[in-house]
């Protein structure tokens, strides 16, 4: 077999490992599942309070100490002496939301008076 070099064998396109690999990774979105700041959710491990969303993967890296798109920091409201920490795992549906933030009545007085 000869391997003609006066035709070389174009390079692929620019982005289309990341194109690729986007179309296999879960949408983060769907990984966080309801879990905003503020929300109350349960799982067989606890309840627990979110208190804090990240999307920044640099962020997420030094909360969760590997590689990560994104993380929570919660507390279990069911530890009188429960501390906040950092989370990663992906909504399932084992997982159940008790309870959505609130929005405060105070700030919608104000903005309508």
């Amino acid at each position: 077999m000869r391997i003609s070099m006066s035709h070389p064998i174009p390079p692929p396109p620019v982005g289309s490992v990341a194109t690729a690999a986007a179309s296999v990774l879960p949408d983060v979105d769907a990984e966080i599942g309801p879990r905003t700041v503020g929300a109350l959710y349960q799982n067989q491990d606890g309840a627990f309070a979110v208190l804090s969303l990240t999307r920044d993967p640099a962020e997420a890296r030094a909360l969760l100490g590997r590689t990560a798109r994104w993380a929570l920091v919660v507390r279990d409201v069911l530890r009188p002496d429960g501390q906040p920490f950092a989370v990663g795992s992906a909504w399932t549906t084992s997982d159940h939301l008790v309870a959505v933030p609130r929005t405060s009545t105070t700030t919608s007085r104000k903005a309508a008076a």
